[in-house]
């Protein structure tokens, strides 16, 4: 994959960024760590790039104080977060763009569709979770932070068998060398401890774009109820399984991931309706995934026996791709039966639809 850096000035240092592709914009925001220069070296990383690079316009940054941007940073908020995101955005030119967010990033993109929200056509936001607190027991988090500021290079061989359980001896070896050299040990600390701390409840029913919530099954860094938690906070999102253990979205089955979020962003972008005056009562966050009603549907939907199959496995979490995989028919032919439900059910959203699923298994 070819790629060119290039810097843009903020109030609070340089950015070091890259664009692949062409298309609509989609702007990533990094995760913990990054370095743009060695996530070039990584296979995994660029077809997973690539993929999405065919019909969008890529746009990759180091935060500061990490990677190829300034490293110097005092300042571990999210405030400084969303600065620096608005700086960026600015220098870029970007009036409207799809914004995609992982890890801690992915609640700095929540707050960034909450405030602005007429500048996004769409979220989407991977591996994360609304209270960084919940990640882990308030000691386990004392003894990860500790033994990064201590000891970087164990450290992050820890925090890479911890994101990557089942990847090649190379690859974890890469991601922790890449961890060592993105940051500092006291930045990467400082940057695990501001993640630990993030807290987006209570905008995230403030969020009115189009949102996409993608989660690894299995993922032990950040747990799939947490990730089904955060789509139920936010009105309309819809929840997309990913399987496998590997936190990062490029480490395991890349052309997956890719295709969750392209299948996502193909889908034309319908505005979010305000809340209506009397606010409806929220599920149990335990038992569905996500949170807005299923209205106006008749008492029994005749549902065909096969659509009925594909709502149930919408509501297993799983892509029009994954679907037509499981059931041997192609993905247009799962595109079709989906529009039939929708139709059916008088709903649009994915979300709304595994709802009904659930409640009428």
């Amino acid at each position: 994959m070819r790629q060119v850096v290039r810097f843009a000035a903020t109030p609070a240092g340089r950015v070091a960024y890259a664009v692949t592709g062409s298309g609509p914009p989609l702007l990533c925001l990094p995760g913990w760590v990054s370095h743009l220069g060695l996530m070039g070296e990584s296979a995994e990383h660029c077809r997973f790039v690539e993929a999405l690079a065919r019909h969008r316009t890529v746009i990759r940054f180091d935060r500061i104080g990490c990677g190829l941007s300034d490293r110097e940073r005092t300042d571990f908020s999210l405030e400084f977060e969303l600065a620096t995101l608005k700086a960026l955005t600015a220098h870029l030119g970007l009036d409207r763009f799809a914004l995609f967010g992982t890890c801690e990033s992915g609640q700095v993109a929540a707050a960034f569709a909450a405030t602005h929200p007429g500048t996004l056509t769409s979220l989407i936001l991977y591996g994360t979770c609304a209270r960084g607190s919940d990640l882990a027991p308030e000691d386990v988090r004392r003894s990860v932070l500790g033994m990064v500021r201590a000891h970087w290079g164990l450290g992050s061989r820890v925090l890479a068998d911890i994101w990557l359980p089942d990847a090649s001896a190379e690859l974890s070896a890469m991601f922790a060398r890449m961890q060592r050299a993105a940051a500092t040990a006291e930045t990467a600390a400082a940057l695990l401890e501001m993640f630990y701390r993030f807290d987006v409840t209570e905008v995230l029913p403030e969020v009115r774009v189009p949102t996409l919530v993608a989660h690894r099954r299995g993922s032990r860094a950040v747990r799939f109820e947490l990730g089904r938690e955060l789509a139920a906070l936010i009105p309309g999102a819809e929840l997309a399984a990913l399987d496998g253990r590997m936190q990062p979205i490029y480490a395991e089955h890349p052309e997956a991931g890719a295709a969750a979020i392209a299948e996502f962003l193909g889908v034309p972008a319908t505005p979010i309706p305000p809340p209506s005056p009397s606010p409806p009562v929220p599920p149990p966050v335990a038992e569905r995934p996500v949170s807005p009603p299923v209205g106006q549907r008749p008492a029994r939907v005749p549902l065909t026996a096969r659509e009925f199959q594909v709502a149930d496995l919408i509501a297993d979490g799983l892509t029009n791709a994954e679907i037509g995989r499981r059931l041997g028919v192609s993905a247009r032919t799962v595109d079709a039966h989906v529009e039939h439900v929708r139709t059916k059910l008088g709903v649009r959203a994915r979300a709304q639809i595994a709802v009904w699923a659930r409640e009428n298994a």
